[in-house]
């Protein structure tokens, strides 16, 4: 050994931070440093010569010594990253000029064992090295439990969490509690959530809070807020203390908006209080309320008052009626079939005038209900009138109208009729009222629903090509599919038109969203991609230009994804570029089916270069655009939508994928089976027909 080796050694073993040790063959210490003897809490002298088993105790030395046999066993190195060395390791006391170390708390070392070989490749025994990474673990482990209660009370939430200081102030800004409340930053830092809570629950919720914080124990209540809007909704609140060691660091609350629960909880209570002897019709109203509450169009609605109707109070007929903008007919709703999705409420030919005399025109004349318990109490009430314009139910004698009334003004009117007399006890009529204003609220809901959603679908189709473009050697189809009645539309889009080189620009989109906002977000993404491609037609350069324009007019919340390509249609050649869409399905006459594997890039005005890559549609071949909505939905993720298309492309027939418009119904006829159609759904085909043979 050379006297560098030598000052190697001896600096190694004074004064390297880790632990060393060298163990013959027979499992003795033959080296130590101080550093090690400081870690194990023993003295360099105490583990020299001899064997852990003599100089550590027993659950560490049977550790060391496990590690030792299967080194010099195996010929290979040993890993143990976190070792224990107890808090008793040793009895010794720390810091005496021997080099005694007591291990005075818990240790964790991460310990390597490495075989030691002469220059003849002997094992001449084992080299440990050791180093404390206790607190890295204790730190490690402090993270990993935040992160867990975190995410334990954001999940747990609905709406919005918050931080406040060991003596309940206010600490951390909450933007997504002041988003609700409106207050401005420098309120919310001043009183916090509690300047917002309703006068009448502020003194009880300040003297619940003071004394949850003065006694360190757990915060759980219920209040009214103010919204940004001035009016109240009511919230439930759930706030724990955070401990460390003995003392309270901080409190995390969690609130939920429960204002449609209580509303709700209202609303029963007070039926309860109304029909205390009618617990049977309490339990059928509460299951029509919840069937309402899942019905979205008007023919969902008067299906489900026809089912209630006839099992609630035994009615043997049923029809609601609403009144024309003109407030001067009422036209009856058919109720929608089991399975027919999509379609809206029809309305019967004949309309009912108001000023008719019949059992819905009165009830909706008077706002009040109107009850004929026999046919002569009808005669007597309304003539021939009811007679007549029911014909069809010859066998009616008894009937109920109820007026359906939206904040007090009538919009409609629910009738009910009985084949035999039948008398309305007054359990029944609180019954009946109240199921009339569960009804009114389930059509209002409706009637707005369909309104937007029939907007929001004739904005979207309005701005979709009329017609593709017809070319001598490229065959266009595409299909747009929204989502059925019961989700809104979405902001799906596709657009080909001509360059005035008179190349091809192709473009498929989506706008994260749903209903006008959405569909209107599409029109202003797809016009500005226009205007961007006939001043400079390159797909990296009208995407940079949306990137631009998304960065100066577009929320940061919005998610638009753009596939974007630039084609010859004579020789298929072209560029392309993406934003974030999903990739373009490629089919060949010579080659499987497959997915592009281009890198998608960022959705439009995130940050990045937009590149643009060569593009082709050889002869004979077809290049496929859509959106998520054929890939993604409730039980399918992306990536399994992708490999799905690529085997129900393989799987179509060679005069299928010969024809576009063909092809485009096949891919979305399979790719929808079986699945319930919750998004959009877009499909763009371009085809190279094979030459003329």
């Amino acid at each position: 050994m050379d006297a560098s080796d030598a000052a190697l050694y001896v600096t190694l073993l004074k004064e390297a931070p880790g632990g060393l040790a060298f163990f013959d063959p027979e499992l003795r210490c033959r080296r130590a440093n101080d550093a090690l003897a400081a870690l194990l809490g023993v003295a360099v002298r105490d583990l020299q010569q001899r064997r852990p088993s003599e100089a550590l105790p027993e659950v560490l030395a049977s550790a060391f010594e496990a590690a030792l046999r299967k080194v010099i066993a195996e010929d290979r190195p040993v890993s143990d990253p976190d070792l224990v060395v107890p808090a008793d390791a040793s009895q010794g006391t720390s810091g005496d000029a021997s080099g005694v170390a007591t291990a005075v708390e818990e240790r964790i070392l991460a310990c390597t064992w490495l075989p030691a070989r002469g220059g003849d490749g002997e094992c001449l025994g084992v080299v440990l090295t050791a180093l404390d990474v206790t607190e890295r673990r204790r730190a490690e482990e402090v993270i990993r439990r935040k992160e867990q209660r975190y995410r334990s009370l954001v999940e747990a939430s609905a709406q919005v969490v918050w931080v406040a200081a060991p003596a309940g102030g206010v600490i951390d800004d909450a933007p997504e509690w002041r988003a609700i409340t409106g207050q401005t930053p420098d309120d919310y830092a001043v009183g916090g959530w509690l300047t917002v809570v309703h006068p009448e629950d502020r003194p009880r919720i300040e003297a619940a809070w003071g004394d949850c914080v003065e006694e360190n124990r757990v915060f759980e209540t219920n209040y009214r807020i103010r919204t940004k809007s001035g009016t109240y909704r009511h919230f439930d609140v759930r706030a724990v203390p955070i401990w460390q060691g003995d003392a309270v660091i901080e409190w995390v609350g969690a609130n939920t908006d429960v204002t449609g629960q209580r509303e709700a909880e209202e609303m029963r209570g007070r039926l309860t209080e109304q029909l205390s002897a009618a617990a049977l019709r309490t339990a059928r109203l509460q299951q029509a309320t919840s069937m309402l509450a899942e019905a979205l169009t008007v023919s969902q609605v008067v299906q489900v008052i026809t089912e209630v109707g006839r099992s609630a109070i035994g009615a043997d007929y049923s029809a609601v009626a609403l009144l024309d903008d003109d407030k001067l007919r009422l036209s009856i709703v058919a109720p929608s079939q089991p399975g027919a999705e999509g379609e809206t409420a029809s309305a019967s030919r004949d309309a009912i005038k108001v000023s008719d005399q019949t059992v819905m025109s009165v009830a909706v004349r008077e706002s009040r209900p109107f009850l004929a318990e026999h046919p002569d109490s009808l005669r007597l009430q309304l003539g021939h009138g009811e007679r007549d314009l029911f014909a069809q139910h010859t066998e009616e004698r008894a009937w109920v109208g109820l007026p359906l009334l939206a904040a007090g003004a009538p919009i409609g009117a629910l009738r009910f009729s009985f084949t035999r007399p039948r008398e309305i006890t007054e359990e029944e009529r609180v019954f009946l009222e109240a199921l009339a204003g569960q009804c009114a609220l389930a059509v209002e809901r409706a009637l707005l629903f369909e309104r937007e959603h029939k907007t929001a679908e004739e904005l979207q189709r309005s701005l979709l090509p009329s017609d593709l473009p017809q070319l001598p050697g490229m065959v266009l189809a595409a299909r747009y599919n929204p989502a059925t009645r019961h989700v809104q539309v979405g902001g799906d889009w596709y657009d080909v038109f001509r360059l005035p080189d008179q190349r091809l620009a192709v473009a498929v989109g989506d706008v994260m969203g749903k209903g006008v906002l959405a569909a209107a977000g599409m029109g202003r993404v797809r016009n500005a991609l226009r205007a961007l491609a006939l001043n400079d037609p390159r797909p990296a350069a009208v995407l940079a230009g949306l990137d631009r324009l998304f960065s100066a007019t577009e929320d940061e919340e919005q998610f638009t994804t753009v596939a974007y390509v630039v084609i010859d249609p004579v020789s298929g050649e072209g560029e392309f570029s993406n934003a974030g869409h999903p990739p373009p399905l490629l089919i060949s006459h010579d080659a499987p089916a497959r997915v592009s594997t281009l890198e998608p890039g960022t959705p439009l005005g995130w940050p990045s270069q937009r590149q643009q890559t060569s593009f082709s549609i050889e002869t004979g071949n077809t290049v496929v655009f859509y959106s998520d909505g054929l890939v993604e939905n409730r039980r399918r993720g992306v990536d399994a939508g992708l490999d799905e298309l690529v085997a129900v492309a393989a799987d179509a027939p060679p005069e299928v994928v010969g024809d576009p418009e063909r092809l485009v119904d096949f891919l979305v006829d399979r790719m929808l089976a079986g699945y319930e159609q919750v998004d959009d759904v877009t499909v763009l085909a371009l085809h190279v027909p094979p030459e003329p043979v």
